[in-house]
């Protein structure tokens, strides 16, 4: 069952987003504090980020995946920062860094960032790690995976070196079973062509005990958050990207979240893979949502 606390008034109240809600989200936030607090409403638009490596920590494996939305990821790549950070006035870092606590990453471990985009779920998932875990970031973008290495070559802090960025398929992930520690997806999960599979997949190469923490917009059964929901997109998202010259790109969003699966459903589809718990927060005045299943 979704949690989640919404009225009007909170719905408006989470256009304002303040220093102390952000204080709440810091990584070393204990879980019970960040599940507490996965009501609170914060508010607007996010997508996905991350990191990319040196060719020395890069590898290929068989993409499967519509090459249309390949396509799509690819060419937002140079400017996907700079439109998370616009959209969500900063707040996807937030969810990130929720998403992050909930997969229970910890010091040593051996995780996995799916569809990590420009990897910012990643480089969160190395400070959780250190320098004794590693992090393997996968995404089907070999442009998203460039801009993510690019930016980890930035990194200053060491522990960062211990990521190793795969182009590989969500629905045929090139790992053993049982290898992962932690899982998390930012905004992924959506856009892979079969979901079941990719549920699959995850539950395969986790570890038992371990958690998959997966963020992405919200499907609600709530009228005023689906249509708040396309009002932003077509009043907000689209117009902004058309500055960058991709308006028809995002017009996408509508509907992909349309076609998405609601919190319960999303909590069934962990549970008939076989996960033993699943648990779906709505976040982000409930536009966001965040599957919590542990394995």
């Amino acid at each position: 069952m979704a949690h989640h606390v919404l009225d009007c008034d909170s719905l408006i109240r989470s256009l304002s987003l303040t220093k102390k809600l952000y204080l709440c989200f810091n990584v070393s936030a204990k879980e019970k504090r960040i599940a507490d607090m996965a009501s609170l409403q914060l508010h607007l638009l996010p997508f996905s980020t991350g990191p990319c490596l040196p060719s020395s920590r890069f590898r290929r494996s068989l993409v499967r995946s519509s090459t249309k939305r390949q396509a799509l990821f690819n060419r937002i790549a140079p400017v996907y920062d700079n439109l998370n950070d616009l959209l969500s006035l900063g707040q996807h870092r937030i969810w990130k860094r929720m998403a992050v606590s909930w997969s229970g990453a910890k010091k040593g471990d051996s995780v996995l960032d799916l569809c990590c985009g420009s990897g910012d779920l990643a480089f969160l998932l190395s400070e959780k790690v250190g320098s004794s875990g590693k992090v393997i970031g996968l995404d089907f973008s070999k442009e998203q995976l460039s801009v993510a290495s690019s930016r980890q070559k930035l990194m200053s802090k060491a522990f960062h070196t211990n990521i190793e960025w795969v182009e590989g398929d969500a629905i045929d992930l090139p790992f053993s079973d049982g290898h992962f520690d932690a899982i998390t997806m930012g905004y992924g999960l959506r856009n892979v062509v079969d979901k079941h599979k990719a549920m699959q997949e995850m539950y395969r190469v986790s570890k038992a005990g371990s958690r998959v923490s997966i963020l992405d917009f919200n499907k609600s059964i709530n009228p005023v958050i689906a249509f708040t929901q396309e009002l932003m997109i077509d009043n907000v998202v689209v117009p902004v990207a058309s500055g960058f010259g991709l308006a028809e790109d995002y017009k996408y969003l509508k509907s992909s979240i349309r076609e998405f699966l609601t919190g319960k459903e999303l909590e069934e589809l962990a549970l008939d893979v076989g996960f033993s718990n699943a648990r779906y927060y709505e976040i982000g005045g409930s536009l966001m949502g965040n599957l919590v299943a542990t394995r």
